[in-house]
């Protein structure tokens, strides 16, 4: 299998470093691969500031760049996480999450405003149960939820 010839590029103010070290300290199988440094003074910074971070960010490569104040994070792109059990997921939910009004449906906002979506293995066996009546239940058990509840999903699953 050949490597994904798509990275995404995601754009910080100035915390691209911060936010990779962060990442790598909550997120399982994820480092920081190589740091890039401006080589001289620049317009919006000086010698030696980080321009990008090259990053394995869950097991796939990710650059984070410090490109300045001009772009925003928004909900219209978001970063999907699986999940192996309830333990992980309640873990990720408090080290993640930083906007709790934000929270549904296992969608959460970070400090650096970036969009995740935790989906346990679990809810994607369940979405794919043959059982049309399955799918309807564990779905409607979780519009209401803010964090996800693997128990409760499995228990409306079994009617």
């Amino acid at each position: 299998m050949t490597a994904s010839r798509i990275t995404p590029c995601l754009w910080f103010d100035k915390e691209a470093e911060e936010a990779a070290t962060f990442y790598a300290s909550v997120i399982p199988d994820t480092r920081i691969d190589s740091v890039e440094r401006a080589p001289g003074d620049y317009p919006a910074g000086k010698s030696g500031d980080v321009l990008m971070v090259e990053l394995t960010l869950g097991g796939m490569k990710v650059t984070a760049m410090n490109g300045g104040p001009f772009f925003k994070f928004n909900e219209a792109i978001s970063l999907q996480l699986s999940v192996e059990d309830q333990a992980q997921l309640d873990h990720l939910y408090s080290a993640l999450s930083a906007v709790p009004q934000a929270e549904q449906c296992g969608w959460i906002k970070d400090r650096y405003g970036l969009s995740w979506q935790l989906v346990p293995k679990a809810f994607v066996a369940l979405m794919k149960d043959p059982d049309p009546a399955v799918r309807t239940r564990v779905f409607e058990a979780m519009m209401p939820m803010k964090r996800l509840d693997i128990a409760a999903l499995e228990a409306a699953a079994r009617g």
